[in-house]
């Protein structure tokens, strides 16, 4: 068996799957970029996938062919859309996480229009854009409008935070 053949298989002595084989010169998945965006180490990964470090490193390889039911599981270890697995994306955000991104924002704007309506024609459109979204979206629901009080700071103002500062020996003075 050659290693474009191996690349996947089940040893048939210990049912262990065999490491896979980089038998493509072009990229077919990007395990280690959703591993490093994750913020998670090879180490913690092959736990969480009941791998070794070897393998899993060998499974990282951007060229190796993986089955489609280690990309879920590798799915699964990282938690990220699989979509996140096979291709790079344009942003940190994978298109299914900015759509929903979007789509949130958008309710909260139909929230808001919905809350400040002065006439009943505005509070009857923000009720069915409302309804639209949670066509959707049913996940939505829970989510309330734009906040109303204060005002947005410009980009040279300074928050809180920035004025009264938390000394760095704060978590020391507390124990």
């Amino acid at each position: 068996m050659d290693g474009q053949e191996q690349a996947g298989q089940i040893n048939p002595l210990n049912d262990v799957p065999i490491a896979p084989v980089a038998v493509h010169s072009k990229t077919l998945q990007k395990l280690s970029a959703a591993r490093r965006r994750q913020g998670l180490s090879v180490r913690c990964v092959a736990q969480r996938l009941g791998r070794t470090v070897t393998e899993v490193r060998a499974q990282e390889d951007e060229g190796s062919d993986l089955l489609i039911s280690e990309l879920y599981r590798w799915q699964q270890a990282l938690e990220v859309p699989v979509e996140e697995l096979l291709s790079e994306p344009e942003d940190a955000l994978s298109p299914r996480v900015k759509m929903r991104a979007q789509l949130l924002k958008v309710m909260k704007t139909a929230m808001a229009i919905r809350r400040q309506a002065r006439s009943e024609g505005e509070r009857r459109l923000g009720r069915l854009l409302v309804e639209q979204l949670l066509e959707i979206m049913p996940e939505l629901k829970e989510v309330s409008g734009w906040p109303a009080v204060g005002h947005r700071r410009r980009a040279d103002e300074m928050g809180r935070i920035g004025e009264n500062p938390i000394p760095d020996d704060w978590l020391h003075e507390a124990s």
